[in-house]
């Protein structure tokens, strides 16, 4: 692995997560914020378009609508290039029947109308994860991958986007989804010119404590040991399965929550605890970029953890893990 000094940080800044929706987001704010967590580094931000098939449910179309999300991101299109940020665009494959025809269709799409200001272009979320509302529940969702790496290069390729990297996230460890052998097995038995050689880094979901309880710190089982051994198995186990024993990491999620129980000093004492494990394993396991998620609650209101995993409530008055993020970026970052 090669050594690097420092990390490229960077949030999801809007607020919806799967189903968790608040009032609308506010642009001028969330220009404010990132300006004050950025301090004029390097910034990657997180956005997210979603594929529900040829024929949606319309249920789905009322909490994401992909034709909305084709029209415009949250902030205007120049927004994502100016003051050294950068684009991080997720393109997820939500069907409920498989239509890998029409997902290769709406990977064309998105790369027309977005492509010239991506940095980094994510295909498919958490294909291994098999819960509602992430990809890993959805059918075909193994071939959304392999055919949308190999296609999306094509496409990229075509329009001389030759600044995009392409990638993919996976939930790791497999204890917590109940193993996913069988998803690394399938990556396999793929050549690695049909897809490992397409792919220029791997994304990480990492929320160790945001939807159950962890051990205490000292004791088997606590937050640094979890994170510890998330990263070391994804690097070690499964992405030499894979092909891709040498791919750039992202973290590209990673958050703890507020809520009735969890005070906002707990929220920036476990991000603490995170930040500080991924910073010191990144020369060894080559990771390269760390995406906060997020930056707003949902619903600073609703006690579910999803809607609460925001840096600053709904009315975008940061916590304390704002400044602890602030700070941590000023030390860490790439200049």
């Amino acid at each position: 692995m090669r050594a690097n000094k420092g990390l490229t940080f960077g949030i999801y800044a809007a607020s919806q997560v799967g189903t968790s929706t608040g009032a609308p987001d506010d642009v001028a704010a969330i220009d404010t914020l990132v300006a004050a967590l950025q301090s004029g580094k390097p910034f990657v931000v997180r956005e997210y378009l979603h594929y529900l098939g040829a024929e949606p449910e319309p249920e789905r179309v009322a909490v994401v609508d992909p034709e909305r999300e084709l029209r415009g991101l949250t902030l205007p299109d120049e927004w994502y290039v100016d003051q050294r940020r950068q684009l991080d665009l997720v393109l997820s494959y939500l069907p409920t029947t498989a239509d890998i025809p029409g997902w290769l269709a709406f990977i064309d799409r998105a790369i027309h109308r977005y492509g010239a200001i991506t940095r980094f272009l994510q295909i498919t979320l958490e294909p291994n994860f098999p819960i509602p509302w992430i990809d890993g529940s959805s059918p075909a969702v193994l071939d959304a991958l392999t055919h949308g790496m190999a296609h999306a290069r094509r496409a990229l390729n075509r329009l001389g986007h030759t600044h995009v990297e392409l990638g993919f996230s996976v939930a790791e460890p497999p204890e917590w989804l109940g193993g996913d052998t069988d998803f690394w097995q399938h990556l396999s038995k793929i050549p690695a010119a049909d897809f490992a050689d397409h792919v220029d880094y791997v994304g990480l979901a990492l929320y160790p404590d945001a939807f159950s309880p962890v051990a205490p710190a000292g004791t088997p089982g606590n937050l640094i040991e979890l994170t510890e051994h998330a990263i070391r198995h994804l690097r070690e186990t499964s992405l030499p399965t894979a092909h891709l024993d040498f791919a750039p990491l992202h973290i590209a999620e990673n958050g703890s929550p507020t809520g009735p129980d969890r005070s906002p000093r707990h929220q920036a004492d476990s991000l603490e605890q995170m930040l500080e494990t991924i910073i010191d394993a990144a020369p060894v396991h080559n990771i390269t970029h760390y995406e906060l998620f997020g930056l707003r609650d949902a619903d600073s209101a609703a006690p579910e953890p999803t809607n609460q995993l925001g840096i600053t409530t709904d009315d975008y008055r940061p916590k304390p893990a704002f400044t602890l993020y602030q700070t941590l970026i000023d030390e860490h970052s790439l200049p």
